[in-house]
């Protein structure tokens, strides 16, 4: 990165170019936030997968989700877990 930015004159400019360099411009935060609704909407449970593993996994996309200004409130985030979930999962989920 220091290759990037060691022409840039003030501490202004080098945050500038650092922000450019990190996030991107608004189409690829555009595009970030398109990839990062996708994985939210096929996530499912993997075969052998513990609820833990999962509940990071998940986790980890909300929030990138919510780093690129995308919220969902707990009861999209209830009812997309439970879809996530495997077959046998289906008698716990309905009592939900």
């Amino acid at each position: 990165m220091f290759i990037k930015i060691k022409t840039c004159a003030t501490a202004k400019e080098i945050w500038e170019k650092l922000v450019q360099i990190c996030e991107g411009n608004d189409e690829t935060k555009e595009n970030k936030l398109t990839v990062a609704q996708q994985k939210y909407e096929v996530i499912k449970m993997k075969d052998g997968e513990t609820m833990a593993e999962f509940d990071e996994r998940f986790s980890a996309v909300v929030i990138e989700l919510n780093s690129l200004g995308k919220e969902y409130s707990n009861r999209e985030l209830v009812l997309n877990v439970m879809r996530a979930l495997p077959k046998e999962w289906d008698v716990k989920t309905m009592a939900m």
